[in-house]
């Protein structure tokens, strides 16, 4: 392989069944957002101030979730819920300008790790969840996307991955004014999914090495 198809070979850190999904989403999307895209076009806004602005929006809600007023909670859930509304336009608008690529798929990968990691550690701050379930969430889920970047520039990528972020996110609200303590069960089933796939990764990449 030619140094220039090594530079034009997308790098993702999506399964091979996930990438297939994604290209179907992210065409439903484009159709649906179009008016949206073209205005963004107009005024001048590109994916990166998308994923700036998602970013900004995901680490807000770790600064608002505690605060002392009455409405502060509910505030912090709809920054999260604009995260990753912003998360999921950045995308199509890429392709919409023909600025897709590795670069981008790499910002905004590691823009996602980042509101990950801080949500995690604002969880167990307020003691949502316990220190080592949400240590050991936390440490797989970046092993898994690291080795998920490393096994696709090598072009061995998954048959099938888990990113639990988006179920995780969506549960902290039921955690909170439903069923608490119940978080902490479900980041340990994570836990073990995300586990096995750090194994496997890790196997996958030492072999081709």
């Amino acid at each position: 392989m030619s140094s220039n198809e090594k530079s034009q070979r997308k790098v993702t850190v999506y399964g091979n069944g996930e990438t297939k999904m994604m290209d179907s989403s992210q065409a439903r999307r484009h159709l649906l957002l179009l008016p949206l895209l073209k205005l963004f076009v107009k005024w001048g806004i590109t994916p990166n101030h998308l994923t700036c602005l998602s970013f900004l929006c995901g680490l807000s809600f770790c600064f608002t979730y505690g605060l002392s007023w009455n409405l502060a909670k509910p505030f912090a859930f709809c920054l999260l819920t604009l995260h990753v509304l912003l998360d999921g336009i950045d995308g199509p608008l890429a392709r919409l300008t023909g600025t897709a690529g590795n670069r981008g798929s790499f910002t905004d990968t590691t823009s996602d790790q980042l509101v990950v990691a801080f949500t995690t550690m604002t969880m167990i701050h307020y003691g949502l969840i316990n220190v080592i379930s949400g240590s050991l969430y936390l440490f797989f889920y970046t092993l898994v996307v690291v080795f998920a970047m490393i096994r696709s520039s090598l072009a061995i990528p998954y048959s099938w991955l888990i990113r639990p972020r988006l179920i995780v996110y969506a549960w902290f609200p039921v955690d909170v004014y439903l069923f608490p303590d119940m978080l902490n069960y479900l980041l340990w089933f994570f836990i073990v999914l995300l586990g096995w796939k750090s194994i496997t990764g890790f196997y996958k990449i030492r072999k081709k090495l």
